[in-house]
């Protein structure tokens, strides 16, 4: 009998680690929401929250399956595509990261990127 089990033997057990595992998946699924406009690890912080979840969530670890799957599959369909295509996806995915980062700091900080790399080359 894992440690899990001895804890869910028991109700209050059951029902604290419940909120616990909650808790801490939300946490760590909102840090990584946050996150998925910035260049990093967003969506790998989103996923490692689904897997907190899974750990005691149904609905979890089946979206969590359903994830892995989709991201398998599409590694696997990049992998299989000439370079070009690759390249072109790359680029297309700089572009998106560029403009999430504009976006970001024009609202965040109310600095515009693009100006300002005007300003500075004239």
């Amino acid at each position: 009998m894992g440690v899990l089990d001895k804890i869910r033997a028991n109700p209050t057990g059951r029902l604290a680690l419940k909120i616990g595992i909650g808790v801490l998946g939300g946490l760590v699924v909102a840090v990584g929401i946050v996150l998925i406009p910035f260049p990093g690890p967003g969506w790998a912080i989103v996923i490692l929250g689904l897997a907190i979840w899974a750990v005691e969530f149904a609905w979890a670890k089946n979206l969590l399956e359903f994830t892995k799957r989709h991201v398998k599959a599409w590694t696997s369909w990049i992998g299989r595509q000439s370079l070009g295509v690759r390249a072109i996806i790359g680029v297309v995915g700089m572009i998106f990261v560029a403009a999430i980062v504009w976006v970001s700091v024009k609202l965040s900080f109310g600095i515009d990127l693009i100006q300002e790399a005007r300003d500075w080359l004239s």
